[in-house]
């Protein structure tokens, strides 16, 4: 008898469709012959107990299952890269880059992921790590983008950026922001960066109001090793991971970026690509229509 496939779940708890949904999904999974597995705050969704942490769903599950927004996604991204799971990420918030898959589309795919019939996407990670006298405090693996910037009290902040040991420039701005194809639609974009396909193999970095006009998004391999140095005597400055984690950024230190040995596997939606995203997304137009004319169409 073969082993019931074993499904983590996560789910963000505020929007009012979460409990149905959740329930549904787990219960039809559950006839289907599946473990769903649950860390406590996600059973406790639809009232059920689980002995379950966060951290302890990935190790166990064959595939993650994301009920949320991009920045849930996020999150489990932190918990579940290092265990090589398979993710399909179900779209509940509003804008969604990642979680493509829609509500509609939910079980139709969750029949295709039974049967083994699914595409995964391979998506770029990148490994920072911040050094402190020449010894590294901090780690951390980044799936949109690092964010270099001041606190509330700062007024700008000054960086010098080094790429494969040769110095590039230094920065004086509100900050800088170091992303990967799949951020480029994020934060960078924002900053005036450009969008990258997700295929492409570079970083981008973006200053946040720069000093200089200049300055301006400039695009590195995704081979290169990207090291921030910190030389502004202002203590107040931070970094962020993807919108989520972060840690305070001191004078001398060094922020060392290069992309991480592992990847991000992301379930892809049938019949989706990626340039159908960004116009939803983006709210990009459509064609204009032809119309005919003595010549022909145009």
């Amino acid at each position: 008898m073969s082993k019931a496939l074993q499904i983590g779940v996560f789910c963000k708890p505020k929007p009012a469709i979460s409990k149905d949904l959740l329930s549904g999904m787990t219960q039809w999974l559950r006839e289907k012959g599946c473990e769903v597995l649950m860390d406590r705050e996600t059973a406790a969704v639809i009232g059920e107990n689980s002995p379950l942490k966060k951290t302890e769903i990935p190790p166990r599950s064959q595939i993650i299952i994301v009920l949320g927004g991009d920045g849930t996604l996020l999150g489990v991204c932190h918990l579940a890269h290092t265990f090589d799971v398979p993710i399909l990420a179900v779209n509940l918030g509003s804008l969604g880059f990642l979680t493509e898959v829609s509500l509609e589309e939910l079980y139709p795919m969750l029949e295709k992921i039974l049967k083994d019939d699914y595409a995964i996407e391979q998506r770029m990670l990148l490994r920072a790590a911040l050094k402190r006298d020449g010894k590294e405090i901090e780690e951390f693996f980044v799936l949109n983008d690092v964010v270099i910037n001041k606190g509330v009290l700062a007024r700008v902040v000054d960086l010098e950026v080094h790429v494969d040991a040769q110095y590039m420039t230094s920065y004086r701005a509100d900050g800088l922001i170091i992303s990967t194809p799949t951020g480029s639609t994020a934060y960078s974009l924002s900053a005036g960066g450009p969008i990258i396909h997700p295929s492409m193999e570079a970083l981008v970095l973006s200053p946040i109001c720069p000093f200089t006009l200049t300055n301006r998004s400039i695009l590195v391999p995704d081979q290169s090793l990207i090291q921030v140095r910190l030389t502004t005597e202002n203590e107040n400055v931070r970094i962020t991971i993807d919108g989520q984690l972060g840690c305070d950024m001191r004078i001398g230190d060094v922020l060392e970026i290069a992309k991480a040995d592992t990847t991000f596997k992301l379930i892809q939606a049938p019949g989706k690509n990626y340039y159908q995203t960004l116009r939803k997304k983006l709210h990009w137009g459509r064609p204009a229509r032809t119309r005919q004319t003595p010549g022909g169409q145009i």
